[in-house]
């Protein structure tokens, strides 16, 4: 079953039981993101590590790079 057909089948079902209706896939992925990175970045503090800043800063790592 494609993600699709279970949107539409889980919409049925709640409009039929009188429900609010779920929502659409991918709504709370930026948030879902957010909240993973703030996680992994207290656990590293609380452990002791150097917070590392991911993709963003890999990035400006290899540009400063002398050629």
């Amino acid at each position: 079953m494609s993600v699709t057909q279970q949107q539409l089948l889980d919409t049925y079902r709640a409009l039929t039981l009188g429900e609010p209706a779920p929502p659409a896939p991918g709504t709370h992925d930026r948030r879902v993101g957010q909240e993973w990175r703030d996680e992994r970045r207290s656990r590293a503090d609380l452990v002791g590590r150097p917070v590392r800043h991911g993709l963003r800063g890999a990035l400006s790592r290899w540009r400063r790079r002398p050629a």
